[in-house]
């Protein structure tokens, strides 16, 4: 079942990410920006699920990401650094008011999204035992 709920997770993840591409494409840098952190937390969530940890906050995923992830060594430390970017961006650009969203801005945070979710799959690949849990074919 836990194999099941990442593999959801990881999909949910990938589906915010194409919806933060086409609104960037179509000049919602904002609401991009939005959707690609919630591309990464979900991502974030798939790790989780493998060691059947969750929570009700996004303080809270994570500092159990960070603590079950990054600080042994399954992802590198720059994911942290973009889950907190991107959090950070998400918070002030769904907010506060009279925030701009540079197009670039909004593009860093796909590409951000795009690198996070590259790299939770891989720890999930490698994370498998014997071929049982795999996310790419």
């Amino acid at each position: 079942m836990k194999y099941d709920l990442s593999r959801h997770r990881l999909e949910n993840s990938k589906e915010k990410l194409d919806t933060a591409e086409i609104l960037l494409t179509n000049g919602k840098y904002k609401d991009s920006a939005s959707r690609s952190y919630y591309a990464i937390f979900s991502a974030a969530r798939a790790l989780l699920a493998i060691k059947s940890l969750d929570s009700s906050k996004h303080s809270g995923v994570i500092a159990l990401f960070n603590q079950h992830f990054v600080k042994t060594g399954v992802v590198r430390k720059e994911m942290s650094k973009l889950l907190g970017g991107a959090k950070a961006v998400r918070e002030r650009s769904d907010y506060a008011d009279f925030v701009i969203v540079s197009k670039e801005e909004a593009q860093e945070q796909v590409q951000s999204a795009k690198e996070f979710i590259e790299t939770v799959e891989e720890a999930l690949n490698q994370m498998s035992i014997r071929g049982e849990f795999r996310v790419k074919p």
